[in-house]
């Protein structure tokens, strides 16, 4: 279900804190699935950090829990900064939803901090109107309950009403995908406003209709097994068994392969398993624990 009620702002504690290399995929990346992250890479030293350092934590708390602060020390902490390519600081990233999304490097004056922060806590949206939220978690009721029809009808009311409303797109988009028209949730989903074609939600339908093609074009898993099973090292087989896998419900597993083969091979055909890995993550909601756990062991292995 979506939440569209609004999130309730965090205290202090939790809006700002000082991080590590270990504790990076829980502070920034897991975080980040619902609320925008701004990492502030710096070092006791550096007489820029001591100013932008308080600007950074005043903006953030000013936005009163629509986005959070990672502070790492560089000195300390030398791995992800050289994954991101720290080559000076200050450096500031902004991470949403697991991946960076926007970022600078040196001081910057007050209203342009202000901005920053101002910007990336809009990514997560602005709470729905409350006559709007209401219509919305209704067909998401009806869609949970399985009545796609209905809620397919009571998401295209809402477009009525906010032809930009991200939500309710998305949430038709999946109705007929519920329906197995896979076509027709293609169409709808083309057809959305370009103000918010890149919108994580409509992300999230777009890898979901991509993995339903997919879907129809898997092969059985019990030969697919077999085949991995006969030869661990046959990359195609075990891609292919995740895809099985995923069309087959069994998500777990899939994920599981997927890591699986990227251990092996992270550079076979394309880097396939972690784009894979991504388009399941994508498709699912952020806080369900199957991304979590596959986005920690994906994070391991890269940086292992």
């Amino acid at each position: 279900m979506l939440e569209l009620d609004g999130t309730p702002k965090a205290p202090a504690a939790d809006l700002i804190k000082d991080a590590t290399d270990a504790s990076f995929v829980v502070d920034v990346i897991e975080a980040s699935q619902t609320v925008p992250v701004i990492v502030d890479f710096w070092a006791p030293w550096c007489g820029p950090c001591k100013t932008l350092g308080p600007a950074i934590e005043a903006a953030v708390t000013k936005a009163g829990g629509r986005v959070k602060l990672v502070k790492i020390d560089v000195d300390a902490n030398q791995a992800y900064a050289g994954q991101l390519q720290v080559q000076s600081i200050p450096t500031v990233y902004a991470f949403f939803q697991g991946k960076p999304v926007d970022g600078f490097q040196g001081a910057l004056p007050g209203s342009e901090i202000d901005a920053f922060v101002e910007k990336i806590a809009a990514l997560a949206g602005e709470p729905e109107d409350d006559g709007l939220t209401a219509a919305i978690e209704a067909a998401e009721q009806m869609l949970q309950d399985g009545e796609a029809t209905d809620a397919a009808e009571t998401f295209a009311a809402i477009l009525q009403e906010d032809p930009a409303n991200a939500p309710a797109y998305a949430g038709l988009v999946r109705s007929y995908l519920a329906l197995d028209d896979v076509d027709q949730a293609e169409a709808v989903l083309n057809g959305a406003p370009a103000e918010i074609s890149t919108d994580p939600l409509l992300e999230a339908v777009h890898a979901q209709i991509t993995l339903a093609r997919e879907a129809a074009n898997a092969g059985p898993v019990a030969e697919l097994q077999a085949a991995v099973d006969a030869a661990p090292d046959d990359h195609q087989a075990r891609f292919d068994l995740a895809v099985a896998l995923h069309a087959n419900g069994e998500v777990e597993e899939a994920v599981g392969q997927l890591l699986e083969l990227f251990r092996r091979d992270r550079e076979w055909n394309e880097g396939a398993a972690k784009a894979q890995l991504f388009k399941i993550f994508d498709a699912r909601e952020a806080k369900d624990p199957i991304v979590l756990n596959g986005r920690r062991k994906l994070s391991s292995l890269i940086f292992a």
